[in-house]
Protein backbone atom coordinates (compact mmCIF):
# COMPACT_ATOMS: atom_id res chain seq x y z
CA UNK A 1 0.00 0.00 0.00
CA UNK A 2 1.37 3.55 -0.94
CA UNK A 3 2.67 5.63 2.17
CA UNK A 4 3.09 9.14 2.21
CA UNK A 5 5.17 11.30 4.98
CA UNK A 6 2.67 13.20 7.41
CA UNK A 7 3.79 16.61 7.45
CA UNK A 8 6.67 17.38 9.81
CA UNK A 9 6.22 14.19 11.82
CA UNK A 10 8.08 12.40 9.61
CA UNK A 11 5.65 9.45 10.10
CA UNK A 12 5.51 7.12 6.93
CA UNK A 13 2.07 6.98 6.72
CA UNK A 14 0.06 4.40 4.47
CA UNK A 15 -3.06 6.01 2.73
CA UNK A 16 -5.46 4.24 4.20
CA UNK A 17 -5.84 4.19 7.90
CA UNK A 18 -8.58 2.48 10.04
CA UNK A 19 -11.15 4.83 12.01
CA UNK A 20 -12.03 3.37 15.23
CA UNK A 21 -15.56 5.00 15.83
CA UNK A 22 -17.57 2.09 14.42
CA UNK A 23 -16.50 -0.49 16.41
CA UNK A 24 -16.94 1.43 19.95
CA UNK A 25 -20.22 2.77 18.89
CA UNK A 26 -22.02 -0.61 17.66
CA UNK A 27 -19.99 -2.16 20.85
CA UNK A 28 -18.43 -5.22 18.46
CA UNK A 29 -17.24 -8.37 19.84
CA UNK A 30 -13.69 -8.80 20.58
CA UNK A 31 -12.65 -11.77 18.02
CA UNK A 32 -14.31 -9.46 15.38
CA UNK A 33 -12.21 -6.88 15.80
CA UNK A 34 -8.95 -8.79 16.33
CA UNK A 35 -9.61 -10.30 12.79
CA UNK A 36 -11.05 -6.65 11.35
CA UNK A 37 -7.34 -5.17 12.85
CA UNK A 38 -5.50 -8.26 11.44
CA UNK A 39 -6.48 -8.28 8.33
CA UNK A 40 -5.48 -4.63 8.26
CA UNK A 41 -2.58 -4.58 9.27
CA UNK A 42 -2.23 -7.40 7.23
CA UNK A 43 -3.03 -5.69 4.05
CA UNK A 44 -0.20 -3.05 4.59
CA UNK A 45 -2.16 -0.54 6.51
CA UNK A 46 0.01 1.03 9.74
CA UNK A 47 -2.75 3.94 10.46
CA UNK A 48 -4.84 3.34 13.50
CA UNK A 49 -7.12 6.24 14.88
CA UNK A 50 -9.67 6.37 17.22
CA UNK A 51 -10.86 8.73 20.22
CA UNK A 52 -11.91 8.44 23.98
CA UNK A 53 -15.20 9.16 23.08
CA UNK A 54 -15.48 6.11 20.87
CA UNK A 55 -17.79 4.15 22.74
CA UNK A 56 -21.70 3.45 24.40
CA UNK A 57 -21.17 3.33 27.92
CA UNK A 58 -19.64 0.07 27.87
CA UNK A 59 -16.06 0.17 29.24
CA UNK A 60 -15.15 -3.06 27.77
CA UNK A 61 -16.32 -2.18 24.17
CA UNK A 62 -14.72 0.98 23.80
CA UNK A 63 -13.09 1.66 21.05
CA UNK A 64 -9.58 2.37 22.13
CA UNK A 65 -9.78 -0.87 24.78
CA UNK A 66 -10.82 -3.11 21.85
CA UNK A 67 -7.89 -1.65 19.97
CA UNK A 68 -5.73 -2.40 22.35
CA UNK A 69 -6.48 -5.76 23.26
CA UNK A 70 -7.09 -7.04 19.65
CA UNK A 71 -3.39 -5.50 18.69
CA UNK A 72 -1.24 -4.44 21.55
CA UNK A 73 0.61 -7.10 20.55
CA UNK A 74 1.67 -5.60 17.75
CA UNK A 75 2.31 -2.14 18.56
CA UNK A 76 5.33 -1.98 16.40
CA UNK A 77 4.00 -2.64 13.52
CA UNK A 78 1.65 0.54 13.14
CA UNK A 79 0.93 4.27 14.04
CA UNK A 80 -1.51 4.71 16.76
CA UNK A 81 -3.62 7.95 17.25
CA UNK A 82 -6.20 8.95 19.49
CA UNK A 83 -8.30 11.86 20.61
CA UNK A 84 -8.95 13.75 23.62
CA UNK A 85 -11.26 16.06 25.11
CA UNK A 86 -14.90 14.55 25.36
CA UNK A 87 -14.57 12.27 28.79
CA UNK A 88 -17.83 11.93 29.50
CA UNK A 89 -18.66 10.87 26.25
CA UNK A 90 -18.94 12.32 22.35
CA UNK A 91 -22.08 14.52 23.22
CA UNK A 92 -20.40 16.00 26.36
CA UNK A 93 -17.63 18.02 25.35
CA UNK A 94 -15.08 18.84 27.78
CA UNK A 95 -11.89 20.97 27.76
CA UNK A 96 -10.79 21.62 31.06
CA UNK A 97 -7.15 20.51 31.75
CA UNK A 98 -7.41 18.20 34.10
CA UNK A 99 -9.70 16.27 32.09
CA UNK A 100 -7.83 16.42 29.11
CA UNK A 101 -4.75 15.06 31.35
CA UNK A 102 -7.02 12.43 32.81
CA UNK A 103 -8.06 11.34 29.41
CA UNK A 104 -4.81 11.18 28.07
CA UNK A 105 -3.62 9.04 30.99
CA UNK A 106 -7.29 6.47 30.40
CA UNK A 107 -5.90 6.30 26.66
CA UNK A 108 -2.38 4.87 27.49
CA UNK A 109 -4.19 2.36 29.58
CA UNK A 110 -6.93 1.32 27.32
CA UNK A 111 -4.43 1.28 24.59
CA UNK A 112 -1.82 -0.89 26.49
CA UNK A 113 0.91 1.70 25.36
CA UNK A 114 3.34 4.01 27.13
CA UNK A 115 3.20 6.33 24.71
CA UNK A 116 1.65 7.77 21.58
CA UNK A 117 2.18 8.39 18.00
CA UNK A 118 -0.35 11.26 17.92
CA UNK A 119 -3.21 13.11 20.58
CA UNK A 120 -5.18 15.37 18.31
CA UNK A 121 -7.37 17.81 20.41
CA UNK A 122 -11.29 16.60 19.50
CA UNK A 123 -13.47 19.33 17.87
CA UNK A 124 -12.13 21.99 20.56
CA UNK A 125 -13.65 25.30 19.66
CA UNK A 126 -11.90 28.30 18.64
CA UNK A 127 -12.49 30.70 22.02
CA UNK A 128 -11.03 27.42 24.19
CA UNK A 129 -7.87 27.07 21.94
CA UNK A 130 -7.80 30.80 21.73
CA UNK A 131 -7.51 30.39 25.69
CA UNK A 132 -4.29 28.38 25.37
CA UNK A 133 -4.62 25.87 28.96
CA UNK A 134 -5.97 22.93 26.57
CA UNK A 135 -2.84 23.38 24.38
CA UNK A 136 -0.90 23.55 26.83
CA UNK A 137 -2.25 20.62 28.79
CA UNK A 138 -1.15 19.08 25.30
CA UNK A 139 2.24 20.03 25.32
CA UNK A 140 2.53 19.05 28.84
CA UNK A 141 2.00 15.51 27.83
CA UNK A 142 4.06 15.59 25.08
CA UNK A 143 6.95 16.92 27.19
CA UNK A 144 6.59 13.78 30.04
CA UNK A 145 6.87 11.05 26.55
CA UNK A 146 3.14 10.55 26.75
CA UNK A 147 2.46 11.65 22.81
CA UNK A 148 5.24 11.80 20.04
CA UNK A 149 2.97 14.07 18.12
CA UNK A 150 0.28 17.28 18.61
CA UNK A 151 -2.50 17.27 16.08
CA UNK A 152 -5.95 19.08 16.24
CA UNK A 153 -8.93 17.56 14.69
CA UNK A 154 -11.89 19.59 13.62
CA UNK A 155 -13.75 22.07 11.29
CA UNK A 156 -14.05 25.11 10.41
CA UNK A 157 -13.07 28.62 11.97
CA UNK A 158 -11.72 26.57 14.66
CA UNK A 159 -9.50 24.53 12.04
CA UNK A 160 -8.17 27.92 10.63
CA UNK A 161 -7.24 28.74 14.22
CA UNK A 162 -5.41 25.38 14.64
CA UNK A 163 -3.47 25.64 11.65
CA UNK A 164 -2.50 29.21 12.10
CA UNK A 165 -1.53 29.07 16.19
CA UNK A 166 1.63 26.79 15.19
CA UNK A 167 1.31 24.57 17.91
CA UNK A 168 0.13 21.25 16.10
CA UNK A 169 1.75 18.94 14.26
CA UNK A 170 -0.99 17.49 11.91
CA UNK A 171 -4.52 18.63 11.41
CA UNK A 172 -7.20 15.98 10.65
CA UNK A 173 -10.59 17.60 8.71
CA UNK A 174 -13.27 16.18 6.42
CA UNK A 175 -12.20 16.03 3.07
CA UNK A 176 -14.68 14.58 0.45
CA UNK A 177 -16.42 14.69 -2.71
CA UNK A 178 -19.27 16.59 -0.17
CA UNK A 179 -17.46 18.22 1.79
CA UNK A 180 -14.73 20.63 0.03
CA UNK A 181 -14.92 24.18 1.86
CA UNK A 182 -11.17 23.12 3.78
CA UNK A 183 -10.09 22.44 0.20
CA UNK A 184 -9.17 25.54 -0.52
CA UNK A 185 -9.26 27.82 2.87
CA UNK A 186 -7.44 25.39 5.43
CA UNK A 187 -5.26 22.86 3.67
CA UNK A 188 -3.13 25.67 1.86
CA UNK A 189 -2.31 26.69 5.44
CA UNK A 190 -1.73 23.73 6.60
CA UNK A 191 0.71 22.53 3.93
CA UNK A 192 2.38 25.87 3.91
CA UNK A 193 3.19 25.76 7.53
CA UNK A 194 4.25 21.44 7.29
CA UNK A 195 1.21 20.10 8.87
CA UNK A 196 0.37 16.32 8.10
CA UNK A 197 -3.17 16.42 6.70
CA UNK A 198 -5.85 13.27 7.62
CA UNK A 199 -8.64 12.96 5.94
CA UNK A 200 -12.04 12.28 7.80
CA UNK A 201 -15.06 11.02 5.76
CA UNK A 202 -12.95 10.61 2.45
CA UNK A 203 -15.61 8.52 1.25
CA UNK A 204 -18.56 10.97 2.42
CA UNK A 205 -20.27 8.20 4.30
CA UNK A 206 -21.31 6.73 1.29
CA UNK A 207 -23.97 8.73 2.18
CA UNK A 208 -25.63 8.31 -1.95
CA UNK A 209 -26.68 4.50 -0.97
CA UNK A 210 -29.52 5.24 0.37
CA UNK A 211 -32.50 5.52 -1.75
CA UNK A 212 -34.19 8.30 -0.48
CA UNK A 213 -34.42 11.02 2.00
CA UNK A 214 -36.62 8.99 4.37
CA UNK A 215 -33.80 5.90 4.59
CA UNK A 216 -31.04 7.91 5.31
CA UNK A 217 -29.79 8.53 9.14
CA UNK A 218 -29.42 11.25 10.93
CA UNK A 219 -25.67 11.24 10.75
CA UNK A 220 -24.87 10.85 6.86
CA UNK A 221 -28.08 13.33 6.06
CA UNK A 222 -26.16 16.22 5.88
CA UNK A 223 -24.13 14.69 2.71
CA UNK A 224 -27.09 12.77 1.66
CA UNK A 225 -28.56 16.30 0.66
CA UNK A 226 -25.76 17.98 -0.74
CA UNK A 227 -24.92 14.61 -3.33
CA UNK A 228 -28.34 14.91 -4.25
CA UNK A 229 -28.08 18.46 -5.70
CA UNK A 230 -24.49 17.97 -6.80
CA UNK A 231 -25.73 15.03 -9.12
CA UNK A 232 -22.00 13.76 -9.67
CA UNK A 233 -22.37 11.38 -12.86
CA UNK A 234 -20.41 9.18 -11.06
CA UNK A 235 -22.36 8.11 -7.80
CA UNK A 236 -24.68 5.96 -10.08
CA UNK A 237 -22.44 4.02 -11.31
CA UNK A 238 -20.06 1.00 -10.48
CA UNK A 239 -16.87 2.49 -9.32
CA UNK A 240 -18.55 5.59 -7.18
CA UNK A 241 -16.65 4.21 -3.74
CA UNK A 242 -13.82 4.31 -5.93
CA UNK A 243 -13.61 7.75 -7.75
CA UNK A 244 -14.87 9.37 -3.92
CA UNK A 245 -12.03 8.02 -2.38
CA UNK A 246 -9.25 8.88 -5.20
CA UNK A 247 -10.93 12.30 -5.11
CA UNK A 248 -9.79 12.99 -1.17
CA UNK A 249 -6.29 11.24 -1.97
CA UNK A 250 -5.74 13.35 -4.69
CA UNK A 251 -6.39 16.61 -2.44
CA UNK A 252 -3.03 18.39 -2.11
CA UNK A 253 -1.80 17.78 1.38
CA UNK A 254 -3.84 15.15 2.38
CA UNK A 255 -1.60 11.75 3.74
CA UNK A 256 -4.06 9.31 4.85
CA UNK A 257 -7.52 8.95 4.53
CA UNK A 258 -9.17 7.22 7.57
CA UNK A 259 -11.59 4.93 6.67
CA UNK A 260 -14.17 3.05 9.23
CA UNK A 261 -15.54 -0.51 9.01
CA UNK A 262 -16.53 -3.41 10.80
CA UNK A 263 -15.97 -5.73 8.26
CA UNK A 264 -12.67 -8.07 7.80
CA UNK A 265 -12.30 -7.98 4.43
CA UNK A 266 -12.93 -4.31 3.46
CA UNK A 267 -8.83 -3.15 3.78
CA UNK A 268 -8.45 -5.41 1.00
CA UNK A 269 -11.23 -4.30 -1.22
CA UNK A 270 -10.47 -0.60 -0.44
CA UNK A 271 -6.77 -1.36 -0.73
CA UNK A 272 -7.88 -2.70 -4.39
CA UNK A 273 -10.13 0.29 -5.23
CA UNK A 274 -6.57 2.11 -5.66
CA UNK A 275 -5.26 0.11 -8.32
CA UNK A 276 -6.60 2.21 -10.49
CA UNK A 277 -4.30 5.10 -9.27
CA UNK A 278 -5.31 8.83 -9.58
CA UNK A 279 -7.97 10.96 -10.97
CA UNK A 280 -7.24 12.30 -14.08
CA UNK A 281 -6.57 15.99 -14.20
CA UNK A 282 -9.80 16.38 -16.08
CA UNK A 283 -11.91 14.08 -13.79
CA UNK A 284 -10.12 15.72 -10.12
CA UNK A 285 -11.13 19.17 -11.82
CA UNK A 286 -15.01 18.55 -12.93
CA UNK A 287 -15.59 17.65 -9.40
CA UNK A 288 -13.90 20.75 -8.12
CA UNK A 289 -15.36 22.70 -11.08
CA UNK A 290 -19.04 21.07 -10.06
CA UNK A 291 -18.65 21.77 -6.27
CA UNK A 292 -17.85 25.71 -7.21
CA UNK A 293 -20.98 25.69 -9.08
CA UNK A 294 -23.60 23.91 -6.64
CA UNK A 295 -22.25 24.14 -3.39
CA UNK A 296 -24.35 26.58 -0.55
CA UNK A 297 -22.60 29.40 1.75
CA UNK A 298 -23.13 27.20 4.64
CA UNK A 299 -22.19 24.29 3.23
CA UNK A 300 -19.66 24.12 5.83
CA UNK A 301 -17.21 21.52 7.11
CA UNK A 302 -19.57 18.53 8.95
CA UNK A 303 -17.96 18.33 12.43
Amino acid sequence: MERRVLGKTGMEVSVLGFGGAEIGFEKTARFDVLKLLGSALDAGLNVIDTAECYWAGDEEHASETLIGKAVGDRRGEFFLFTKTGHAAGIDAPDWSPELIEQGIERSLKRLQTDCLDLVQLHSCNRDHLQQGDVIAALQKAQAAGKTRFLGYSGENDAAEYAVECGAFDTLQTSVNVADQRGIHSILPKAVEKGMGVIAKRPISNVAWRWKSEADCPAYPLPYYRRLKKLAYPFLSGPDAVSAALRFTLGVPGVCTAIVGTRTPTRWKENAALLEAGPLSAAEFEAIRTRWAEIAEHDWVGQV
